[in-house]
């Protein structure tokens, strides 16, 4: 076999096609995204978190069986099917148009390769293993470890004693990978992701992580889409119980930190009862990096000496709700608001019915971290307004308190 000629694409503003909707596609199409590029999505069904990707001006998606006209205006298709009849019939389409194709299911049919991928501030590495994934994957592993520049880090040939081998015991990490950033995972965090034989993911995590995956790990989409379709939550310990009893090392990838609204203690706890050892590697929280990335410190000398998270995904008046929002307005810290859009009104006209001033400064941070950042800066009582006309959209943070304009000139 000749050797392939490596090879940037500038993707921007280019059109690229994926064709299926699967666990391939749901770790491939971030990183287009992050390229720039106009994806379009071909296939009946897609899984959720591909769906929270779906929008007018980055990603569309065209629900049915793929077409020959798809690949019009297209610099590029990446197969995402293990069906390999409608995989050729593809890639004959690609090749009579001269369009490089990428194929999950067969790399020697394919005329371009996806290579094992590390990036490192404004550093990408790409290292094609000759064929052969793991060996690109150990190559690439290993540049990564040189550009984060750790003297004595653990790698796959030198686990430590909590990264014992997962083909002798069955095993679960619960891995906070951090608000949204890829690059905030923690080096422990990711180190874990790179040895995990399955990985467990929710739909707020950094999607480039899932394209740093080794090819033959098992993904597991957990999405959780606010108000829309999610699995349950005993789904998911079982998941999680069935494949670490069954020998392997899983990892439950979680946005955040898996302590912070994010159920990690009930997947501890059923792990727990099924006797599967559980290593928990905390995550930078959304309720202090959003804050942070928008400028805002949740304390400050002078301004605020506490703050309080809370989650305002239930209202106020709701019977279940567990959150004295009474209490709440009297304190002068720092209130930090999670997965509370949908409740905004009622909560900032709760806080303001029990004394906070309508005057308190407040702001909303979306996806914070991320290329989609957007901050929103108003006060108390006119927030829930500004953020309907600004069309804000989860997942965002609401903060509350002086704090909003503490670093201000």
């Amino acid at each position: 076999m000749t050797s392939p000629y490596p090879l940037g694409l500038r993707l921007a503003g280019r059109r690229v096609v994926v064709v299926g909707g699967g666990a391939v596609a749901t770790r491939r199409v971030p990183a287009l995204l992050d390229a720039g590029a106009d994806v379009l999505l071909v296939a009946p069904e897609l899984t959720p978190a591909l769906r929270a990707h779906v929008n007018a001006d980055r990603l569309r998606w065209a629900p049915r069986r793929f077409a020959p006209e798809d690949l019009d205006g297209a610099w590029l298709v990446q197969v995402a099917i293990d069906d390999p009849i409608a995989a050729a019939s593809v890639s004959a389409v690609a090749a009579e148009r001269r369009i490089f194709c990428v194929r999950a299911d067969d790399r020697a049919a394919a005329t371009a390769w996806t290579p094992a991928v590390t990036r490192h501030g404004p550093v990408t590495v790409a290292v094609l293993g000759g064929g052969d994934p793991r060996r690109a994957m150990s190559v690439r592993d290993a540049i990564r470890d040189l550009l984060a520049v750790r003297d004595a880090a653990p790698t796959r040939d030198r686990p430590d004693a909590e990264a014992t081998s997962a083909a002798t015991v069955g095993r679960v990490a619960l891995v906070g990978a951090g608000p949204g950033d890829p690059e905030l995972i923690t080096v422990k965090g990711w180190r874990l992701l790179t040895e995990a034989d399955v990985v467990v993911a929710d739909r707020l995590v950094p999607g480039l992580l899932l394209d740093e995956l080794r090819p033959d790990v098992e993904l597991v989409d957990a999405s959780k889409i606010p108000y829309g379709p999610s699995r349950a939550q005993e789904e998911i310990n079982q998941i999680l119980v069935d494949r670490a009893l069954a020998g392997a090392f899983v990892v439950r990838l979680k946005g955040g930190d898996p302590y912070v609204f994010g159920r990690g203690g009930e997947e501890l706890l059923a792990c727990a009862e099924a006797g599967v050892p559980v290593t928990v590697v905390p995550g930078v929280t959304s309720s202090i990096a959003a804050p942070a990335a928008a400028g805002i410190p949740v304390t400050h000398r002078g301004v605020a000496h506490e703050f309080t998270v809370v989650s305002g995904h239930l209202a106020p008046d709701s019977p279940a709700s567990l959150v004295r929002w009474d209490a709440l307005a009297g304190l002068r810290g720092t209130l930090v608001i999670l997965m509370g859009l949908k409740n905004l009104a009622v909560i900032t006209a709760t806080l303001m019915a029990h004394g906070r001033s309508p005057q308190t400064p407040a702001a909303v941070v979306q996806e914070a971290t991320t290329g989609g950042q957007r901050v929103l800066r108003s006060t108390l009582d006119a927030v829930a307004a500004d953020l309907a006309a600004a069309d804000l959209r989860p997942p965002a943070v609401v903060v509350v308190g002086d704090v909003v304009h503490a670093l201000e000139p």
